[in-house]
């Protein structure tokens, strides 16, 4: 007679949101068809690894994560990005029970019911609407298409996830609807390409509440303001119809914030880079922007010590930031990536240059931050609290996205719970961060 015991899959989930949501669909699945999620390698029964391949650290770190648990489990599926390199997972790890390509969920179930057969009818359990989530309850991640149509030369996401292939526009505001009546509060919209959404399938026109929205960055940034709960873009090119948005971002229909990978400042290395944009025209149209949108919070990521970089387009780069402002920013040494055409341009720059340009650069940028959080001192604002201990809460505004931008930390947090609303006047700022005091007037609001 076979064993009554519900099977347990333990599952690690490595590098970015979008890795991460798909992650939670290979968990909602399991999670219907009667699986339990294990907290640990030991409990578990078999555990699913969800890698990330796109710089060699990410590569590095999958291998070693998988290593850890054959060692302290022994049964282990592969999947994810580096599962479009199966090769480098088997030379490493031959003991891996299958490794499958990334976003290919249903081939990750069938190799879990191959190696852990479910034990009873699927219909019978329960899941909630909005499915299994791996953020907390007050905020999620929503991905709007796979894939990417871009060659940049440093990026080998298009050869991982393929090209652009987005999601139709009801099916993604019927989610982020669901989402919403399930209690979350802020909604990431991410994508490989978020404004270039819709292009693949012509911009096809779909019906939601009543009303036609077409499959394109508009229309969407417009549905998902009617939620009423706060809305932020993250991976966004500077098209030029990325300005259709500002007006809503002005009227907060969504969240005064856009994060846009910049990657670098200087023409010469953004030609050898292939990025879709120039930088002169970028600068313009930021200030447009601002015009608009004065409240705007503008992040970015860029590489220092690209393949070829002189003194002097580093130099350019340093230039572009002390004009641009930008409010959040993140920065990466280049990392030679396998299958990169970025691999094969120019002298590389040596190491000891790329930590002290990266040095400069994070002095700059920091600079940069905390001219502008000191300008909000004395200032109210509301913001959404996400942890709370015995010194006080720790909360987000506007301008803050979680795990990548600062924080704001309120003293006396006065019976804040995770997920609450407060707000607050803004006593202080450091580089990064701003700290702040209990509205007590606004308290009872918090929940609302």
């Amino acid at each position: 007679m076979a064993s009554s015991r519900i099977p347990r899959v333990g599952f690690v989930s490595l590098g970015c949101p979008k890795a991460l949501v798909d992650s939670e669909r290979i968990l909602t699945t399991l999670r219907a068809e009667g699986y339990e999620v294990s907290p640990t390698y030991e409990q578990a029964d078999l555990v699913v690894v969800n890698t990330c391949g796109f710089i060699d650290a990410a590569v590095d770190e999958s291998l070693e994560t998988i290593g850890e648990a054959l060692e302290r489990n022994g049964k282990v599926i592969g999947t994810g990005c580096l599962g479009a390199r199966p090769q480098r997972i088997l030379e490493r790890h031959p003991r891996v029970l299958e490794v499958t390509w990334p976003e290919t969920y249903a081939e990750v179930v069938s190799a879990v019911h191959e190696h852990l057969p479910p034990r009873h009818d699927p219909f019978l359990d329960l899941v909630p609407p909005q499915g299994v989530r791996l953020t907390p309850r007050h905020y999620a991640y929503l991905k709007i298409s796979e894939g990417c149509n871009n060659k940049c030369s440093f990026c080998i996401i298009p050869a991982l996830r393929g090209r652009l292939a987005s999601r139709r526009i009801d099916e993604v505001l019927q989610e982020a609807e669901r989402l919403a009546a399930a209690g979350v509060r802020e909604l990431l919209v991410i994508s490989q390409d978020t404004s270039a959404y819709g292009a693949d399938i012509r911009y096809a026109p779909a019906t939601w509440r009543g009303e036609e929205y077409r499959a394109r960055f508009i229309d969407l940034a417009r549905g998902l303001g009617t939620l009423g709960i706060w809305v932020r873009l993250h991976y966004v090119y500077p098209y030029p119809h990325v300005d259709e948005v500002i007006p809503l971002l002005a009227a907060r229909r969504v969240l005064p914030y856009l994060d846009i990978p910049f990657q670098h400042g200087s023409p010469s290395v953004l030609k050898r880079m292939r990025r879709p944009a120039h930088a002169e025209d970028v600068l313009q149209r930021i200030a447009g922007w601002r015009r608009q949108c004065p409240d705007l919070t503008l992040r970015s990521t860029f590489i220092v010590g690209f393949p070829g970089e002189t003194d002097r387009e580093f130099e350019e780069l340093l230039e572009w930031l002390q004009e641009a402002q930008l409010d959040r920013v993140g920065c990466f040494k280049y990392s030679p990536v396998e299958g990169a055409a970025a691999n094969a341009l120019g002298e590389h720059v040596p190491a000891e240059a790329q930590e002290e340009r990266y040095a400069r650069f994070m002095e700059r940028a920091g600079a940069i931050s905390a001219a502008r959080l000191a300008a909000r001192v004395g200032s109210r604002m509301r913001v959404l609290v996400d942890s709370v201990d015995e010194e006080g809460a720790v909360a987000r505004s506007e301008a803050d996205a979680p795990e990548i931008d600062g924080v704001v930390r309120i003293e006396a947090a006065g019976g804040l719970r995770p997920g609450d609303w407060a707000d607050v006047e803004i006593t202080a700022s450091d580089t990064y961060d701003l700290r702040a005091r209990l509205d007590a007037a606004a308290l009872g609001a918090s929940r609302r």
